[in-house]
């Protein structure tokens, strides 16, 4: 491997993970700020013993600025990799919040595609089909706690998780979620989550529906699990970052 290609190696490995770099550079900034901070008070405390406090105030400040600017350097320091993690960190989400907009913006505009070249009983035998495939390559793990107040089996096709609910509690939750859409402007999937009875998902609360792309349509498929057991699954007309 010659030079160039280990360098542009290392700087790909900076750049990826700069905010986890700064995170750790300002950790070490804080201990080094709080140890070079005793050092400095242990030698104050030493000339105050030799009659420090007689000395006159400007020789005094002239020997303390001197002995407290490696203190001050290291706190800024430490500050800028603190900021600039985040902001870095900040961009970065920002980033993936747009470009899974963009995603889901195009997927509904292919959908309703579909749905026009197709007609909506054919694209609902196509989702039907992909919602049953889905649900049989992922079959429930034998120690997997069902939870929920429901008789019915359902499994929500974003996270493939498993639970027990009914068509009544998935379409109250619907109608919910709506309401609250059209009163506040928006809703989350953590919101959904609790009205179904389940725990948020990580980053749900940063997914949901807004008043701008609409109201909430849950897309309910019911499907077979095997040969024998039903099961509800279901996904949502869109879902964007909020």
């Amino acid at each position: 491997m010659d030079l160039k290609h280990l360098t542009k190696q290392i700087e790909r490995f900076v750049r990826s993970n700069s905010p986890e770099i700064l995170a750790g550079l300002g950790i070490s900034g804080v201990a080094g700020t709080a140890y070079l901070a005793h050092q400095v008070g242990y030698k104050v405390g030493r000339y105050a013993e030799l009659g420090w406090d007689e000395q006159p105030f400007k020789e005094k400040a002239l020997f303390a600025w001197k002995e407290y600017i490696p203190v001050v350097a290291m706190g800024f320091t430490t500050i800028a990799c603190v900021v600039g993690g985040t902001r870095i960190s900040s961009r970065r989400t920002a980033a993936m919040a747009a470009a899974y907009s963009i995603s889901e913006h195009a997927f509904t505009e292919y959908k309703d595609k579909v749905k026009e070249k197709l007609g909506e009983r054919k694209e609902q035998t196509i989702r039907d089909e992909v919602a049953s495939a889905k649900i049989q390559g992922n079959p429930i793990g034998k120690d997997v706690i069902l939870l929920g107040a429901g008789s019915v089996m359902c499994c929500e096709l974003q996270t493939m998780r498993y639970f027990l609910c009914d068509m009544e509690t998935l379409k109250k939750a619907e109608n919910e979620i709506n309401d609250r859409v059209l009163r506040c402007d928006y809703a989350t999937l953590a919101e959904f989550f609790t009205l179904i009875g389940q725990v948020p998902s990580p980053y749900s609360q940063e997914f949901g529906w807004d008043h701008d792309a609409g109201l909430l349509n849950l897309q309910i498929s019911a499907v077979l699990m095997d040969e024998s057991r039903p099961c509800l699954g279901f996904d949502y007309n869109y879902l964007k970052a909020l």
